[in-house]
């Protein structure tokens, strides 16, 4: 019962465990940089880079309004600078955002301070940085920091900016946190000269991040050709193929798991059979039929099957509400992009898992009594 047991805890928890890490680690990437970007089209160009300019395209915006699966867009664009306060230095990548979009996306991100306003004027003259940029820079909350452009302008007025911290952002995430500062667009636009409806891009949120690859390549056959859509797998391809290794995981302890309860049953059932084979012998002996004695092993082993599936539910279960609720179990923030092991129980997963345990283990409990048939009653009877 107990090893039965252990093997539906261990994969219900590893079912739980995988589910909520992929989906937390999944909304974070996608919670700041949305599931794909659709930008100027630039063969041989990283696409973590400041983007060439895009007029803003009633076409194409409602290519990706009606696009099935996608729940929202909104423009953006980048651009390279190094941020200067107190004597030190950083180089970052402004991520600019448009005004009057949603960004409730980033803003859950928001770990101090308030979120940027934007005025009336030019572009607003406040700014998010991160915490670990903050920290490396000695940046307080209403401090003043100077951004420094990279331009081949020779007026210096034009290359610098003073901006206002007025939020630290967090998203674990060090391809993120080292890398990125927030701004408004229309700074960037200032900057590069750009024309007031001159984007980098459009980031685009899907509704099931399963499918993004399915949608890039619908949207990019539905854009014009200067146009080009990548998913954000395309751009971090590192931390989702990283995600993709705890299915190797799951897999793997599915399978060591699986194998644990079979060997554990049969072998049970074994000494079982072995332990009365007197009992067997008088009851061929008495009359009895070998699929009857074959019922009553596999009736008590159907026992013991249920009650080790059962025990397993209910602490596998416990175990993974008690995560939730307490976050008892906690991770390095640096690997794991989270501080606590997150929890996701789907539960026709734990269905399937209880049911299929149970199904391949009563198939398997006939193996051993397949040598009843071969007992000679005499010899089991005398059997010591």
């Amino acid at each position: 019962m107990a090893a039965t047991a252990v093997s539906i805890i261990a994969m219900i928890i590893t079912l739980a465990f995988v589910n909520g890490f992929q989906e937390k680690v999944a909304d974070k990437i996608f919670g700041f940089w949305g599931h794909i970007r659709v930008q100027k089209y630039e063969t041989g160009k990283s696409l973590i880079s400041e983007e060439l300019p895009l007029t803003k395209n009633k076409a194409v915006e409602n290519s990706l309004a009606t696009a099935p699966g996608v729940v929202s867009y909104q423009s953006f664009a980048t651009k390279s600078a190094v941020l200067e306060s107190n004597t030190e230095i950083e180089g970052v990548l402004i991520k600019g955002i448009e005004k009057n979009e949603n960004h409730s996306a980033l803003k859950k991100f928001l770990v101090a301070g308030r979120w940027m306003q934007f005025t009336d004027s030019l572009y607003s003259k406040e700014t998010i940085v991160s915490d670990a940029v903050a920290k490396q820079l000695q940046i307080k909350i209403n401090d003043t920091i100077k951004v420094h452009f990279v331009s081949t302008n020779t007026d210096a007025q034009k290359t610098y900016r003073k901006l206002v911290v007025v939020g630290f952002y967090h998203t674990g995430i060090d391809e993120y946190d080292k890398l990125f500062m927030i701004a408004d667009i229309n700074l960037i636009r200032r900057i590069n000269n750009w024309e007031p409806d001159q984007i980098g891009g459009y980031e685009v949120f899907v509704d099931q991040y399963q499918n993004i690859d399915a949608i890039s390549s619908g949207l990019s056959n539905a854009l014009p050709s200067e146009w080009m859509s990548k998913s954000i797998k395309e751009i971090y391809p590192n931390i989702f193929d990283w995600l993709d290794i705890q299915d190797v995981n799951r897999n793997v302890v599915f399978i060591v798991m699986g194998i644990v309860a079979l060997i554990n049953l049969i072998t049970c059932l074994l000494i079982l059979m072995l332990e009365r084979t007197n009992m067997i012998g008088l009851l061929k002996a008495m009359g009895a039929t070998n699929w009857t004695i074959q019922k009553i092993f596999i009736v008590y082993a159907s026992f013991i099957t249920l009650a080790g599936v059962g025990f397993g539910l209910i602490i596998g279960v416990g175990i993974c509400l008690l995560q939730q609720a307490t976050g008892f179990i906690t991770l390095d923030e640096a690997s794991y992009y989270i501080t606590v092991a997150p929890i996701k129980i789907i539960w026709w997963q734990v269905a399937a898992v209880c049911a299929g345990t149970s199904v391949v283990c009563f198939i398997s409990l006939f193996l051993p009594t397949l040598l009843i048939p071969k007992v000679s009653p005499v010899k089991a009877i005398e059997f010591k």
